[in-house]
């Protein structure tokens, strides 16, 4: 009996000690927790989630950092702010993650965003364009890659202000991306041309459109100018019912987004000609950085990018350049890393501003127009993200000192 016992000890002692091998296995990658709104709009995400794949094979198949593979946990968030804030609490305190990244829609980017702050984790917002993300409530563990509002507003109002309208209206999605882009568009326009009247708006809820009643709406203030922030298939529904009615005919129309394959494409011959946008005219891109990006997407893809895949590569390798300029995933050493980094990126280098954690990547200004039955974009010229933001000592009064 005794000899039995002691053998069954022995065993308990190696089975455990086996088990407390598993963590140290599980050292060997670095994980970060990655957060999406994939099921509520895949048109953006899923490209999205192809282009930070594609970052995580390049990265890993050189090594990884410092040795280390990368491992990416991704969560589906549903376009839900609360489940964001859920999913981000399980990928810290149940998977270890050592930094979150991603998030699209604007609100989810706020929660996650003051999630971080409260759990003093590196957050890496990858989509999410209202200003507030960095400004307002901005935070010391909150950097966000694409290039905010305020700073494709101020490329918009500088082409806008060369058109002779006076009278414009304004349609934009009811939550804080679209409050925020026509709040900053309008302020920033009327500052350029004080004879501007804002005579109209329509905030219809995002993803629930009634594109005809907007489209009347707007018809009735008689603008000669019209802002459209509206994107997704909310952007269909309303270049249908606006071609329809004979909305934008005779009238000047400036887009946020509707440059962008995800949401250009799917307007095929509908697409309206001469709107003045951002988006990501893929195959006319000449910045060099772009080519190897392009080529290795095409590769592994069969498909040609769109704005998301370029926004999810761009993050992950950002993720990467700061683990390894750290050498360490302690929190306040990867946010001290952060501060004023330059990351490759396939629209050339960009930095991390110290004074608000932006970026200064840029975007792509031009035209709509038809060729060929679809969407495309032509006139078109990249705007470097960081001369169009505020100073370093402006961002003093526009951020909270913390």
């Amino acid at each position: 009996m005794k000899t039995s016992s002691a053998i069954f000890s022995a065993l308990v002692v190696i089975a455990g000690l086996a088990g407390s091998s598993a963590p140290g296995v599980a050292q060997e990658t670095i994980k970060i927790g990655e957060i999406n709104s994939y099921s509520a709009l895949p048109s953006f995400t899923e490209p999205y989630r192809k282009g930070w794949q594609l970052a995580l094979d390049e990265i890993n198949a050189k090594g990884g950092v410092d040795g280390k593979k990368l491992e990416v946990i991704s969560k589906d968030d549903g376009g839900k702010p609360a489940d964001a804030v859920t999913q981000a609490n399980e990928l810290v305190s149940n998977d270890g993650v050592v930094m979150l990244a991603g998030t699209f829609f604007s609100n989810i980017g706020l929660a996650v965003s003051d999630f971080a702050k409260q759990k003093k984790i590196p957050f890496l917002a990858a989509e999410p364009l209202t200003d507030a993300i960095t400004w307002s409530k901005g935070n010391r563990y909150t950097f966000r890659l694409r290039p905010a509002n305020y700073e494709q507003a101020a490329m918009l109002a500088e082409q806008a202000a060369k058109l002779p309208a006076k009278k414009w209206a304004t349609i934009a999605p009811n939550y804080e991306y679209g409050q925020s882009a026509v709040a900053v568009f309008k302020k920033l326009l009327s500052e350029k041309r004080p004879d501007i009247q804002w005579v109209g708006e329509q905030w219809p809820p995002q993803g629930k459109i009634d594109a005809g009643a907007v489209a009347e709406a707007i018809a009735k203030t008689e603008p000669e100018a019209i802002l459209v922030v509206t994107f997704g298939p909310d952007l269909v529904k309303l270049v249908r019912e606006g071609n329809t009615r004979g909305l934008f005919k005779d009238r000047s129309v400036v887009g946020f987004l509707t440059g962008e394959p995800e949401y250009l494409d799917p307007l095929k011959d509908e697409t309206p000609e001469g709107w003045i946008v951002t988006g990501y005219p893929w195959n006319a891109v000449t910045i060099p950085d772009h080519a190897a990006f392009l080529k290795a997407y095409q590769d592994k893809y069969n498909d040609y990018p769109r704005l998301g895949s370029v926004v999810g590569y761009s993050t992950l390798k950002a993720a990467a350049a700061i683990l390894a300029k750290a050498k360490s995933t302690d929190s306040e050493k990867l946010v001290d890393a952060a501060e004023g980094i330059a990351v490759d990126t396939p629209f050339g280098p960009i930095t991390f501003r110290k004074s608000d954690h932006q970026s200064t990547l840029g975007a792509f200004v031009g035209k709509t127009a038809l060729k060929d039955g679809k969407g495309v974009m032509v006139d078109v010229t990249y705007n470097d993200g960081g001369k169009y933001l505020p100073s370093d000592e402006d961002v003093k009064a526009l951020r909270p000192q913390n």
